[in-house]
């Protein structure tokens, strides 16, 4: 069996889990790109594919995760998938995914190749489902990591085949979220995700940035604890510049020397 995954903390989580359950125990490969920022046009395309990679270190040039980049090869990743479906037709796959953008958005890209490979192809997705946290409070996951591995155990009874139909209407959606190639798409219920304008975050950023000078990191943090529709910090230290260049805000501090060396305000006029 094979478990695929889009967050490194699903992947710990996820082997917690085969320590109580051996049944479910399987390779674990993780898809590490988040498709629901950047571009997509063309993405299955050696052009679409490096402008992805071009915007992804603009965004990484000032941050202590620069060497992630050279990290992450989705394509790879599927290109060995492939190679094991091929060589071991009892092969199973499952796809675990929570209710959110990041999830919904990567299986769009990972279930748009795996089209000639129905029947093998399973989906749990924990789409609107309760479960119990450490203190024995009901709660609904936005993420994976967020559930214990003991209740993991009653998440696989949710897996189910990918359906022929969701294998014509899926890859669709995909192709036409990818044609508008807006920098940022979220989710709307279900799988349905849609795009939005490159300026979707700055609301929540500016609501957290004041006249006076504050560090990068604590912008980031504050802003992050109080978002409704996640994002990653790269993604939002990325529109702090671009809002900077548009001389709404203004900051201090070396670039070079990482977030901590910077702070930003309001630039009030």
């Amino acid at each position: 069996m094979i478990h695929i995954v889009f967050e490194q903390n699903n992947v710990e989580v996820l082997q917690k889990t085969f320590e109580l359950d051996q049944s479910i125990q399987g390779d674990i490969v993780e898809i590490k790109d988040d498709y629901a920022v950047g571009p997509i046009l063309n993405i299955y395309e050696a052009e679409g594919y490096q402008q992805r990679r071009d915007w992804w270190k603009e965004l990484l040039e000032f941050t202590n995760y620069k060497e992630q980049l050279d990290i992450v090869d989705d394509k790879m990743a599927v290109h060995h998938l492939l190679k094991k479906l091929n060589e071991q037709p009892d092969e199973k796959v499952w796809i675990w995914m929570a209710q959110n953008q990041h999830d919904v958005c990567s299986y769009y890209w990972l279930t748009s190749q795996l089209k000639d490979y129905q029947g093998k192809i399973e989906v749990l997705y924990l789409n609107n489902l309760p479960f119990i946290n450490e203190k024995g409070l009901i709660f609904y996951p936005q993420h994976l990591h967020e559930i214990q591995p003991k209740e993991f155990l009653k998440a696989k009874k949710l897996a189910r085949p990918i359906t022929p139909s969701e294998f014509e209407i899926d890859p669709d959606e995909w192709k036409k979220l990818c044609n508008e190639n807006a920098y940022i798409r979220i989710l709307e219920g279900g799988k349905k995700i849609i795009s939005k304008e490159e300026t979707f975050y700055d609301k929540d950023l500016l609501m957290h940035i004041t006249t006076d000078f504050q560090k990068l990191n604590k912008v980031l943090s504050q802003t992050l604890s109080k978002m409704k529709i996640q994002t990653g910090d790269v993604f939002l230290a990325w529109r702090i510049q671009k809002l900077i260049k548009e001389e709404k805000l203004i900051a201090e501090g070396d670039w070079n020397k990482g977030w901590k060396e910077v702070a930003v305000k309001l630039n009030v006029q």
